[in-house]
C-alpha cells in the first residue's frame, strides 16, 4: 500500500478540505453508523455484507496512505461476507456481530494471517489457531477486515513499528494516535470498519480512543482472556473493544468476554453467566449517581481543563452528583516508578507466547528477537534491558510491585465503598495527544490508575480543543470513567447517558464519505 511521506500529509489534508465542497457525499447506510443501524438495512434488503465490506475496503485503499494504520488486509474478506449474505438469505441462525467488519491490533493471532506485532522480526510469524477472543468474534459472525499497527510489541504510546512505521492522527497529521493501539484508533475513527480491538498493558485501548474521538473500554481483570495476544505483561493485560459509540464497544466486550481455562486470570468468572452488556444501556444512567473528579493527576493544559469543566457540567446535569477528590496514592509519577510490572513481566512471558507458536515463528525467544537487531529505535534499549534481567519473576523489587498493586485496589476499593462512589472520573490524557516528533513520548497519560489495580475503565469522547492550521476541528480529548472490579454495566450506563447527552463524537473532516463506487 503507498505510503505518504510526513511532508505530504497536510498537503493531503488540505487537497480534501479544498475539495469537500464538489464532493459527492453517498453512503448513508454506512457511514458513521453503529451495528444495529447497519443490521436494520441488511434485514430490509437496503445492504449486504459484500457491499458493507467493500466500502471499507476502498476506505482503506483510498485513505490509508495518508494514515499508515493497516499492516494486513484480510484477503478473504468479501468471500466471508459473501456467506454472511447466503445465511442472511436462507434464513440462518446470526450471531450478534454478524456481517460486521472489525479490525485487529496485529498482536491478536489469526490462523489466516500472520500476527507481527508490529515487528519486522516476526513478519512471517504464523500462529496455528485464533486467539481466544479473535474466536469468539468469529463465532458471533463478525468479518475480520484487518489487522493494523501498533507500537512495536504493544510498548508506548506512540503507534510506531519497525513493521508498519508512524500512524498518524486522522484529527491532525502531525500527532500520533495515542497507543498502543493506534492503528486501531486511527482506522476506527477514520470509518475503516464499524469497530477493533486493542491490548491496553497500561493505557492502549483508552489512549488511542482519547485521542480519536473514540469510545475504549479496559475490562476488569479476568472477563477477557489474553490467550493468543501477544503480551507485555501477565499481571497488567488486557484486551478490549475500540468503538465509535457506546453501543458498539457493549456489545463487542459482551462477545468477548468469558471465561478461558489456558488463561487462569478468568477463573474469577468461572462458572458465571457472561452479562449482555447492551442491557446497560440507558439514556438516565447517570441520575442519582455519584461521581468523584480526581484531581490528583489533572494536570494544568487549559484545553483539557476547559473540556474537563464541560465534562463535569454535563455530568451534573444528567443528573450525576460530582465531587472532587485527591488520592496522593494514585498520583501518576508514584505508580510510574512504583507500580507498574511489564518491565519483568514482558520478556518471560513473550517466551511463553513464542513457545506456543512454535514452528510459527523462526524466533523462539525476547533474547532472538533483541538480537535480530530489526527493532524500531524507540524500544531498543528497554527491550535489551528487559532480557538481560535475570529471573525476572523472583526479582524482590517485582513481588513487592505486585503486593503494592493488590494493597492499592483494595484500598481504592474500600474508599470507594466507604463514600459511597460510583466511579471516578478525569481526563484520560492531562495533555494533549502529543506530536510524532515528541521526544519525552506519550506521556501524561492516567490509564496506569487502572492497569495496575484491575479496575474496568471506559473512556468517550469528552470535546475537541480550539482549532488550528493541522487540526480543521481540534483534537479531541477523552474522558474516563473508572469504576470498582466487574462494574462494567454500570460504566457503560453511566457512559451511555453522556454519550446520549452530550453527543461529543466528530468524525475527522479529512477523511470524509465519498462515492467510492469507480474504486476498483
Amino acid at each position: 500500500m503507498r505510503k505518504l511521506h510526513k511532508h505530504s500529509v497536510l498537503k493531503f489534508s488540505a487537497l480534501l478540505l479544498s475539495l469537500l465542497p464538489a464532493l459527492c457525499l453517498s453512503n448513508d447506510l454506512i457511514f458513521e453508523k453503529n451495528v444495529t443501524q447497519i443490521h436494520e438495512a441488511m434485514q430490509e434488503g437496503k445492504l449486504s455484507a459484500h457491499e458493507l465490506v467493500d466500502y471499507y475496503l476502498k476506505r482503506i485503499k483510498v485513505y490509508d496512505g495518508a494514515l499508515n494504520s493497516i499492516i494486513t488486509i484480510n484477503p478473504n474478506a468479501l468471500t466471508e461476507a459473501d456467506k454472511i449474505d447466503a445465511k442472511i438469505a436462507s434464513g440462518e441462525p446470526l450471531g450478534p456481530l454478524y456481517g460486521i467488519p472489525i479490525l485487529l491490533k496485529d498482536n491478536y493471532d489469526t490462523a489466516d494471517m500472520k500476527t507481527t506485532s508490529g515487528a519486522l522480526a516476526f513478519k512471517d510469524l504464523q500462529p496455528v489457531k485464533d486467539a481466544f477472543t479473535v474466536a469468539k468474534l468469529r463465532q458471533a459472525g463478525a468479518i475480520i477486515l484487518a489487522k493494523t499497527n501498533l507500537t512495536e510489541l504493544a510498548r508506548h504510546g506512540m503507534t510506531v513499528s519497525s513493521m508498519g512505521g508512524q500512524t498518524l492522527n486522522p484529527y491532525d497529521l502531525t500527532r500520533t494516535p495515542g497507543g498502543s493501539s493506534g492503528g486501531t484508533g486511527a482506522a476506527v475513527a477514520a470509518n475503516f470498519a464499524v469497530m477493533g480491538t486493542g491490548s491496553d498493558t497500561v493505557n492502549s485501548i483508552r489512549s488511542p480512543s482519547s485521542a480519536n474521538s473514540l469510545v475504549g473500554i479496559r475490562p476488569t481483570k479476568g472477563l477477557v482472556s489474553r490467550t493468543g495476544i501477544s503480551p507485555c505483561s501477565d499481571w497488567q493485560d488486557m484486551g478490549g473493544p475500540i468503538a465509535r459509540n457506546v453501543a458498539d464497544a457493549a456489545l463487542m466486550l459482551s462477545v468477548m468476554a468469558g471465561y478461558d481455562p489456558q488463561d487462569q486470570s478468568t477463573n474469577v468468572i468461572k462458572n458465571k453467566k457472561i452479562e449482555n452488556y447492551t442491557d446497560a444501556l440507558d439514556t438516565d444512567g447517570l441520575k442519582g449517581k455519584k461521581l468523584a473528579l480526581l484531581t490528583t493527576n489533572l494536570g494544568e493544559d487549559p484545553e483539557v481543563l476547559r473540556i474537563v469543566n464541560s465534562a463535569i457540567d454535563d455530568l451534573t446535569a444528567l443528573g450525576a452528583e460530582v465531587i472532587k477528590v485527591d488520592l496522593p496514592q494514585l498520583k501518576l509519577a508514584d505508580l510510574l516508578k512504583n507500580n507498574d510490572v511489564q518491565e519483568w513481566e514482558q520478556a518471560p512471558y513473550l517466551d511463553k507466547y513464542l513457545a506456543s507458536i512454535g514452528s510459527g515463528s523462526s524466533i523462539k525467544t525476547a533474547a532472538e528477537y533483541v538480537k535480530s537487531g530489526l527493532l524500531t529505535p524507540s524500544i531498543v534499549n528497554e527491550m535489551t534491558r528487559m532480557v538481560n534481567e535475570k529471573d525476572p519473576l523472583n526479582n524482590p523489587k517485582y513481588l513487592a510491585r505486585i503486593k503494592k498493586n493488590k494493597e492499592l485496589a483494595a484500598n481504592i476499593t474500600e474508599f470507594m465503598h466507604k463514600n459511597k462512589i460510583d466511579a471516578f472520573v478525569y481526563p484520560l490524557q492531562s495533555v494533549l495527544v502529543v506530536k510524532t516528533t515528541e521526544s519525552k513520548g506519550q506521556y501524561a497519560r492516567n490509564g496506569l490508575m487502572a492497569s495496575v489495580m484491575g479496575f474496568p475503565a471506559i473512556t468517550l469522547p469528552g470535546g475537541f480543543s480550539s482549532s488550528n492550521d493541522t487540526a480543521p476541528i481540534g483534537v479531541p480529548v477523552g474522558i474516563e470513567l473508572m469504576g470498582e472490579p466487574f462494574s462494567e454495566s454500570k460504566l457503560i450506563s453511566m457512559g451511555y447517558a453522556y454519550e446520549q447527552g452530550s453527543h461529543n463524537r466528530k468524525p475527522p473532516v479529512a477523511f470524509p464519505d465519498l462515492d467510492f463506487s469507480s474504486i476498483k
